[in-house]
Order: structure tokens, then C-alpha cells, then sequence
């Protein structure tokens, strides 16, 4: 049975478009990235009338350029920064152990003590694990959610990562964190959640002008435009926030990542933390994503300048990380190893002083003189928060009857404990990333027995996820398949290989046979 009350797509978009111009919702939201897609999510679940608006696609911004990761904190509590270690360990746990286990795993990192990593620095960071263990307990993960940290040996840290260097090799630290199957998938998935909640989930519609009692929005499909009146705004744009309401001053750090060959990398079986030679808390960090796919990335770059709707790693930047990677391992990676690279902008609050690394990651809920409610900050790991304090704001500002936030408690659509989930009839690749609906894409095929086969030859990607997309995910164009529900954009090649799929899969025909 379809669900229908989550779906998302063409015709469903259409509908509620049409009805809109004459009601006053309570809420309106601008920005469906993570953030947004939460307000969406924590207003509509407290009883709340909501239409949610993105100029483009759902986690279009900076929500589809993370690490891919559900960090615990622990870089914020060793910049002294611990209400914001606790919240983000706190969250990691909710999303875990509760909200989307189907989403997020346990992933080992493995921290290499080479002859670049000082006696006292891997005294520092075993501590930090410590630490970091202590915010997990202090959180409420279990530990067999999430094991602790420990010291490896030479010859275990070979096995873990065998294309380490191995001259000079002490040892390694081992500790573990959250790894996302795919951050623009958990926000498809927190958008379709707000949707059953009876949310409006409207993307290709532009905010023109804001104020207290609404919006001017022009459809981007049709390029009609027309009014939005709402009793309150919550302005979570992420890096555009500032554009949309003055007062709003933003400082966006930039975050590089490589997309690289897993061979190239030699059999890598566990995450990496490469020490910046220099740096006493930063990391290259090197993460698996079980694909043939290996992500390399650094964050907390400055981005001056004017904001791109998709922002592009220099030549510079990838130099950068191919070179921390080399200080590392036996076999020096290629530029021809790297199959893609991407980068993405985090909307911090600019605080007039120091670099973006310094910059608290704590977010920060605005209020304009007309009522406007902006949130900015944060981070991925802590959408759930940062939106639950969006709404609360606009509860106090508008005096609108709610009860208390209920997103801790809620699971994301396709969400089930892991001992539900490995029962699931369904190919494992599909359970990793739609959970309890997995069984509902396989079910596809007996439709169409080519669903179950690869976009391309190659390809990890089933023709049955492209199906789904645009019958349930809202998927209107050939990109929000390959950039955001799928990340075969990632890689050029892939994304070229893909294309007769996704415009297959978006034929008249075949989507109208679905969203009736």
C-alpha cells in the first residue's frame, strides 16, 4: 500500500498550491533544508497549519553538502564549547536511537599515530575520546548504539585501514560516531514526515518579499505570482536568511569535500582522522560510504563574497586535501583517483570577530521588529533542536495555542528498531536509506522487473529509487533525482550515465499513472 498521506509529488504540489491564496496558515517557512523541513515538522505536529516554501528543491542548500555525519560534539567541547557538545550528543542519540536508526549507523573512525602526531597531541585526543564518551553516557546512547573509544595497535589499525603508512605507524585511536546514509535523504524524509502531519511541502516557490503576516511568492514552474498570508514567518533560508530579512548578518564558513575512489584508499574498512599538520583540532576526515565511493573533506573555510546557488571546490582547496591525505598513507591518491568533489556553506552568525573555525556553533532564533522569526547557526546533527526553538519563538512572539514539541518522539518515515529493519524483505541497499518502505520499492517490480535493475551498469543505484522519487518524494526534474535523492551528481560521469534513466523516469505519462 502506497503512503499516501507522506507522499510527495507533482500533483499533490499542484493541489495545494491552488488552495493556498485563500487561507491563513499559522505558519509559514521559508527554507527547506533541514532546518526548515523540521519547523515544518515540529509546527504541523503540534497542531499547527503549515506551508513550508523553497525556491528550488528540498536540502538544495547546505544540508546536501555535509560530511554526511551526526556528529556527537566532541570538537565543541574541546573549544570549551559544552552546552553545544552536549545538545549536538544529545541529538545524535534522539536520531539514533529513536527518530531515524534506519538512517544512521555507527561508523569507526580510526585517528593513525604516525610520526606527524606528537606524543602529547595523541595524549590530547585520547582525552578528548574520553570525554566524548562521557557526552555520549551523559546523552543516554547506548553503548550498543555506539561503542567507546579505544587504543589500537600497529598491526590492528593495519587491518582496520591497511593503506596507512606503516613507517613510523605507533598505533591508532579508535572512536566512533554517526554516519548518515545520505543528509539530503534525511531531509526528504523530515519533509515527508511534516507532510503527514498535514504540512504543505512547496518547493519550486520563491519568497519575493517577507514581513510579519506573510509572503510574495512567484511559482517557478508557471511564474505566476501571488500572496502567502500567515499569523507568523520562520525565515530558515540558511545562508540566504540574511537577504530575506534585514538585520540578519551571516559569516558562511565553507566546507570541501572529494569524492575518491575506494581502491585508491586500499581497502579502507573504517573512517579516517587525519591530523592538519600545524592544527591542534582539525582533522582531514576520510569516511567510507560503502559504495565503491569514499568521501575526504575539511570544513571551516571562510567564504567571502557573494553566495552561489551551488557553491565549487577550488583547485587550491583539492590540492589541500589530496595533500593531508598523502601525509598519511603508503600510496599517494591521485587527482585521477578523485571522481568528483563538492562544497557546501554553513549559515553562521557572524560574531565581528576571529576566523569561522572560531565562530560558536551554537544557533541563534532572531526575531525582526515585524515578527519575523529567523534561525541561523547549528548544524546538521541539531536540526530537531534548532527547530523546536524556531517554533517556540513564534508561540511566544504570536501567542498561537500549541503544546509542547513532540519531535524527539516521533519517528521519521521508514523508521523501525535494526531488529525490525533486518527482517525486512527488501535488497539491503534499500533498507539502508527507506527503512520500513523498502519492501514498497521492491514491490515495484512486479510492475516493471527492470526497477530492480541498476540506473547503469555499475551503478549501486536501482531504477526503482527514481520511480519512487517522483511518485512519493516529490521529485520534479532530472535533478532533484540524480543531485538530491540520488547523489549520482556527485560524480560527473555517473550523473551523464544516469540521465536517460531520470528523464525516463519523469515521463508524462508514467508520473500522472501514479499522483492521481
Amino acid at each position: 500500500m502506497a503512503p499516501v498521506r507522506s507522499s510527495l509529488n507533482a500533483a499533490r504540489r499542484a493541489r495545494e498550491l491552488e488552495a493556498l491564496p485563500g487561507e491563513v496558515v499559522d505558519v509559514l517557512v521559508v527554507g527547506l533544508g533541514a532546518t526548515g523541513a523540521g519547523v515544518a515538522m515540529d509546527a504541523a505536529s503540534r497542531g499547527l497549519s503549515v506551508a513550508a516554501i523553497d525556491a528550488h528543491d528540498l536540502a538544495f542548500g547546505t544540508s546536501r553538502w555535509s560530511s554526511k555525519l551526526i556528529h556527537g560534539g566532541l570538537r565543541y567541547l574541546a573549544s570549551g564549547q559544552v552546552d553545544v557538545a552536549h545538545e549536538s550528543a544529545v541529538e545524535r542519540g534522539v536520531l539514533m536511537a529513536r527518530t531515524a536508526p534506519h538512517l544512521v549507523r555507527a561508523l569507526p573512525f580510526v585517528m593513525p599515530l604516525t610520526p606527524l602526531v606528537s606524543r602529547s597531541q595523541a595524549a590530547l585526543v585520547r582525552a578528548g575520546l574520553q570525554a566524548g564518551d562521557a557526552l555520549r553516557l551523559g546523552a543516554r546512547t547506548p553503548r550498543s548504539v555506539l561503542p567507546g573509544p579505544r587504543r589500537l595497535s600497529s598491526v590492528e589499525t593495519l587491518r582496520l585501514a591497511p593503506g596507512l603508512r606503516t613507517y613510523g605507524l605507533r598505533g591508532g585511536l579508535l572512536s566512533w560516531d554517526g554516519q548518515l546514509a545520505d543528509d539530503a535523504r534525511l531531509v526528504t524524509a523530515i519533509a515527508r514526515t511534516a507532510a503527514a502531519h498535514g504540512a504543505r511541502i512547496l518547493t519550486r516557490v520563491r519568497a519575493l518579499e517577507l514581513d510579519g503576516t506573510g509572503a510574495q511568492v512567484r511559482d517557478e514552474l508557471t511564474g505566476s505570482e501571488f500572496t502567502i498570508r500567515a499569523r507568523s514567518v520562520v525565515n530558515a533560508a540558511g545562508v540566504w536568511a540574511g537577504g530575506l530579512v534585514d538585520g540578519v548578518r551571516l559569516r558562511p564558513s565553507r566546507g570541501t569535500h572529494l569524492v575518491v575512489r575506494a581502491e585508491a584508499l586500499g581497502g579502507l574498512g573504517t573512517g579516517l582522522h587525519i591530523p592538519i599538520p600545524g592544527e591542534t583540532n582539525r582533522f582531514v576526515l576520510v569516511i567510507p560510504q560503502g559504495d565503491g565511493r569514499v568521501y575526504v573533506g575539511l570544513t571551516d573555510e571562510p567564504a567571502d563574497g557573494p553566495i552561489p546557488d551551488v557553491p565549487e571546490p577550488t583547485p587550491a582547496e583539492i590540492g589541500f586535501l589530496l595533500d593531508i591525505l598523502d601525509s598519511a598513507l603508503d600510496v599517494p591518491v591521485r587527482r585521477a583517483d578523485v571522481l568528483g568533489a563538492f562544497a557546501g556553506l554553513r549559515p553562521l552568525l557572524d560574531d565581528a570577530h576571529g576566523s569561522t573555525a572560531d565562530i560558536s556553533r551554537k544557533h541563534a532564533v532572531l526575531t525582526s521588529p515585524d515578527g519575523i522569526v529567523t534561525i541561523v547557526g547549528g548544524k546538521l546533527t541539531t536540526y530537531r533542536r534548532m527547530a523546536e526553538d524556531a517554533v517556540d519563538a513564534v508561540l511566544a512572539a504570536k501567542g498561537l495555542g500549541a503544546g509542547a514539541s513532540r519531535t524527539a518522539r516521533i519517528p521519521l518515515v521508514g523508521a523501525a528498531r535494526p531488529d525490525a529493519l533486518a527482517r525486512l524483505d527488501a535488497p539491503r541497499r534499500l533498507v539502508q536509506r527507506y527503512g520500513t518502505e523498502a519492501p514498497l520499492l521492491a514491490a515495484m517490480a512486479r510492475e516493471d522487473a527492470s526497477l530492480l535493475e541498476p540506473v547503469f551498469a555499475g551503478s549501486a543505484v536501482l531504477g526503482a529509487e527514481l520511480a519512487w522519487a517522483v511518485r512519493h518524494e516529490g521529485a520534479l526534474d532530472a535533478s532533484d533525482l540524480l543531485d538530491r535523492r540520488t547523489r549520482l551528481g556527485l560524480v560527473p560521469a555517473d550523473r551523464a550515465a544516469a540521465l536517460p534513466a531520470a528523464e525516463a523516469a519523469l515521463r508524462p505519462a508514467d508520473i500522472t499513472s501514479f499522483t492521481r
